[in-house]
C-alpha cells in the first residue's frame, strides 16, 4: 500500500472584488483554512489583523484586492494582502525597529488603529511596492506573520 505524506506547507489565494463585504469573506476564508489545518490557536489575532488589512485595501483603493494565506516554518502563518495602490502606509514603509513608539491615535478618531494593531500583535510584518506595469502601477503587498502563542492578548469571539 502506498501512502502519501501531507505537504510541508500550504497556501491559499483569494481574489477580492472592491466590495464592502470583502473583509468578512476574508475572515471566513481564514477561519476555514486555519480550522482545516489544525491551527485554530492562531485564529483570534490572525482574524483581527486580516480584517484590518483587507478593510484598509477596500477603504483606500478603488480596485480589487487579493488575500494570500500561507503556512511557514514551525507553525507560523503568513497573511499577505495585495491592493492596487502603490502607497506603502506607515508602519509598513520602514523595517520593524526603525522607529520609536507609534504615534497615539485620538480617542474620537474613526480610523488609524488598524495598522497599529498589526504592528503590536504580529510577530513580523512588512510591505513593498510591486513596481510599474505597462499601463500603471502593480500596487503593493502588505504582509504579517503570527505564530503560537500570538501574545497580543486580543480576543475575538469565534
Amino acid at each position: 500500500m502506498v501512502t502519501v505524506a501531507p505537504p510541508q506547507g500550504w497556501s491559499y489565494a483569494l481574489h477580492l472584488p472592491h466590495d464592502p463585504r470583502a473583509p468578512r469573506v476574508a475572515r471566513m476564508t481564514l477561519r476555514a483554512a486555519l480550522s482545516g489545518h489544525g491551527m485554530l490557536e492562531l485564529l483570534d489575532v490572525a482574524e483581527l489583523l486580516t480584517s484590518e488589512m483587507v478593510t484598509n485595501a477596500y477603504r483606500h483603493t478603488k480596485g480589487p484586492a487579493s488575500l494570500r494565506l500561507r503556512s511557514v516554518r514551525d507553525g507560523r502563518l503568513r497573511v499577505g494582502v495585495w491592493d492596487t495602490s502603490p502607497y506603502i502606509p506607515a508602519p509598513f514603509d520602514k523595517p520593524p525597529g526603525a522607529f520609536g513608539a507609534p504615534a497615539p491615535v485620538s480617542t474620537d478618531s474613526d480610523s488609524g488603529r488598524g495598522l497599529f494593531l498589526v504592528r503590536q500583535c504580529a510577530d513580523s510584518w512588512g510591505g513593498w511596492p510591486l513596481g510599474d506595469q505597462l499601463f500603471g502601477s502593480a500596487g503593493k503587498l502588505l504582509w504579517f506573520e503570527v505564530e503560537v502563542p500570538a501574545g497580543c492578548g486580543v480576543g475575538v469571539a469565534v
